[in-house]
C-alpha cells in the first residue's frame, strides 16, 4: 500500500480541486493510503460538492508533521512552500497550469516568485502537453504527463437535461467563477447578452443568489448535476485567457453541445476550429458575438459542430483510466524519481519567500514600478472572508447571496 499525501490550498469547488479529488478518491478506492493536507481541515459541508471527498483522511500540517509518506505532492504554487514540512521518500509538484500567468503582468515580483517554484529539485507531473513542453523548455524539468479524464457517468449524451434543447432556439451557457480576471466570466455573460442568443444560462462556482441578465442561474452545484445543465444548452461560451487542461468544453462535448472559446493554452489538445468548436484567435469581443449569431442563423453548421464534438468526446478517456495512469506515475516517482534534499528545499523556498517579502517592503523606498504594494486592508479582508467561510459557512453563504442579489438590482445591471 502506497502512502501518498496531497497538499491542498483550498478544498472549495474549482476545476483544479476537482482534478485532485478525481485522482485521490479513485486511488484510495484502489488501495492507496491517501491523505489530504491543508492549513485548516474543512467541514463536510465544504466538501459536499464532490462525492467521496469527505471520506478521505484529512489533516492539517501540525497533525501531519510526524507522519511518514512514500510521496507528497504539492498541487498549487503556494503549497510548494510547505513541502519541506512533510516527511516523505519523494516530493513532487502536480502542475495544472503555469500559475504565474494567473497574476497581472505588472506584478513582476509575484510572477517571478511563482516561476521560481518550477526550478526546484522535485519531481513534476502535469496534465497537458503544452505545460510539459514549457517546463522542459524554460526550466529543464522532465514532467510526467497524465491527461485528465472525464466523469462519463455525469457527462454523456444520454443524460436527462433540465430543459430539452429546442431546434428553433439557441441556448448558450457561460461557466466560471466571478471576480477572477483571467476567467473572463463576466465578459462572457455580457457578450452573450449582446448577441441574438435566445437564452443565456450561467453556472458558477461562486456562491451567489442572483446575477443580472441571465435566464437561468446555477451556483455551486455538485458535479452530478452539471451534466444536466450542459445537456440543456447548445453552446458553451468560455473566454478564459489562461488554462491548464481546458476541461469545460470537453464536458459539454460529451453531452452533445459545442463551444466558443479563445485560443487559450490547452485548447488544441482536442478543439479544432470550424470542426468541433469555434475558436477566436483575435480575441475580439465582436468576433465572439458574431460566432454566436452565426450559430443562431446556421442550424446545420451548429448540428455539424455538435456531431463532431460528440465524436471527439467518445475518444477521450474516463477518469478511471486517467487515475490509473496517475497512480502509475506516482509509483514510478516513488521507485525511481528525483531524490530531493529536504534541507536544500527548505532553504530555497524560505529564501524565495523572504526575497518576495523584502521586495514588497522596498516598494515605498524605491518607487519601483511593477511590484505590487502591500495592501493591509485587502489582506485583513481576505482573512475575515476565509474565517467566515471556514467556521461559519451558513453565514458566509447568506452574505454572499445577499451581495449578488443586491448587485443584480443596482442601476445599469439590467
Amino acid at each position: 500500500m502506497r502512502k501518498i499525501a496531497f497538499l491542498l490550498w483550498s478544498p472549495d469547488i474549482s476545476g483544479g480541486t476537482n482534478v485532485i479529488f478525481e485522482h485521490a478518491t479513485r486511488m484510495r478506492k484502489n488501495g492507496d493510503d491517501i491523505t489530504i493536507i491543508t492549513e485548516d481541515k474543512p467541514n463536510d459541508k465544504r466538501l459536499k460538492w464532490f462525492p467521496g471527498a469527505e471520506k478521505m483522511t484529512w489533516m492539517d500540517y501540525s497533525e501531519a508533521a510526524d507522519k511518514q509518506f512514500d510521496l507528497v505532492i504539492a498541487t498549487w504554487w503556494r503549497t510548494v512552500f510547505y513541502l519541506h514540512k512533510i516527511n516523505a521518500k519523494k516530493y513532487a509538484f502536480f502542475v495544472q497550469s503555469i500559475e504565474s500567468r494567473f497574476y497581472p503582468e505588472d506584478e513582476v515580483t509575484l510572477r517571478t516568485l511563482v516561476d521560481l517554484t518550477y526550478s526546484l529539485q522535485v519531481n513534476f507531473i502535469t496534465e497537458a502537453t503544452w505545460i510539459k513542453e514549457y517546463l522542459k523548455e524554460h526550466f529543464d524539468q522532465d514532467a510526467l504527463l497524465v491527461r485528465n479524464g472525464i466523469s462519463k457517468e455525469y457527462f454523456n449524451d444520454g443524460i436527462k437535461p433540465k430543459v430539452p434543447r429546442a431546434p428553433e432556439k439557441l441556448r448558450v451557457l457561460v461557466e466560471g467563477p466571478l471576480n477572477v480576471s483571467f476567467k473572463n466570466t463576466e465578459l462572457a455573460v455580457e457578450l452573450c447578452r449582446q448577441s441574438r442568443a435566445d437564452e443565456v444560462w450561467f453556472v458558477t462556482s461562486t456562491e451567489i443568489g442572483a446575477y443580472p441578465n441571465v435566464d437561468r442561474l446555477f451556483s455551486r452545484v455538485s458535479i452530478s448535476e452539471i451534466g444536466s445543465i450542459y445537456a440543456s444548452c447548445d453552446v458553451l461560451v468560455k473566454l478564459s485567457t489562461v488554462e491548464g487542461m481546458f476541461g469545460p468544453p470537453l464536458e459539454i462535448y460529451h453531452t452533445g453541445g459545442t463551444s466558443i472559446s479563445y485560443d487559450v493554452t490547452g485548447y488544441d489538445e482536442y478543439i479544432e476550429h470550424n470542426v468541433n468548436g469555434l475558436v477566436s484567435i483575435s480575441r475580439q469581443n465582436q468576433e465572439i458575438i458574431e460566432f454566436i449569431n452565426r450559430l443562431k442563423d446556421n442550424p446545420n453548421e451548429l448540428a455539424q459542430l455538435k456531431a463532431n464534438a460528440l465524436a471527439t468526446a467518445e475518444k477521450w478517456p474516463d477518469w478511471e483510466s486517467s487515475s490509473k495512469e496517475f497512480a502509475a506515475a506516482c509509483e514510478q516517482l516513488i521507485a525511481s524519481g528525483v531524490i530531493t534534499s529536504v534541507t536544500l528545499l527548505k532553504a530555497q523556498t524560505e529564501r524565495f519567500w523572504l526575497f518576495y517579502e523584502e521586495s514588497l517592503r522596498q516598494v515605498p523606498l524605491s518607487g519601483q514600478v511593477g511590484i505590487p504594494s502591500l495592501n493591509r486592508y485587502a489582506h485583513f479582508r481576505q482573512r475575515v472572508i476565509n474565517k467566515l467561510h471556514r467556521d461559519y459557512p451558513a453565514i458566509f453563504s447568506v452574505l454572499r447571496k445577499i451581495k449578488w442579489t443586491v448587485k443584480s438590482y443596482l442601476p445599469g445591471a439590467r
